[in-house]
């Protein structure tokens, strides 16, 4: 498996894969629209097979990781791509990296934690205005749970040691 940056070659195929997740080509967070397939990001390959992506919203010091996703879970897709949006974050200055992720999306909570993530915020009844946006959002998710909060996952960020 390889990561690299996405090239405009991988641009529609982050906005199909973002339509399909995220129910419309772009997704919201804190209020924010964002355009995932216009933002910077890394693509995990296997020969030609495209097995997953990450995109990135960087404001200052804060590092936001807007999507991420594996076609291929519990294979360490996730963690490349989230290793390698840290070690860009970092070359850029940042000293946090965040996330946001409905309350039905418990391998994500998993996911994060695992990896040095603490849940920072939950805006309950977050999912209500970003329905606003995009109606498009289901009200049942995962597991069969409804969709109603957002919960936010923060990690600060630390040069590896020598």
């Amino acid at each position: 498996m390889k990561v690299s940056l996405l090239s405009e070659d991988d641009r529609t195929w982050v906005k199909e894969r973002t339509e399909l997740l995220f129910g419309g080509e772009f997704v919201v967070s804190r209020d924010v629209v964002h355009d995932p397939h216009k933002l910077p990001g890394f693509i995990v390959t296997l020969g030609p097979e495209r097995l997953g992506l990450a995109t990135y919203h960087i404001v200052g010091d804060l590092c936001e990781l807007v999507t991420i996703d594996s076609l291929s879970q519990f294979s360490g897709v996730g963690t490349m791509l989230l290793e390698q949006v840290e070690k860009t974050a970092l070359e850029l200055g940042c000293t946090k990296i965040w996330v946001i992720t409905p309350n039905d999306n418990l391998d994500a909570h998993r996911f994060f934690q695992r990896r040095g993530f603490f849940l920072t915020n939950v805006r309950i009844g977050g999912m209500t205005k970003i329905r606003l946006l995009k109606p498009s959002i289901p009200r049942i998710g995962y597991y069969g749970i409804p969709v109603r909060d957002e919960f936010e996952f923060e990690k600060t960020l630390e040069p590896a040691s020598e």
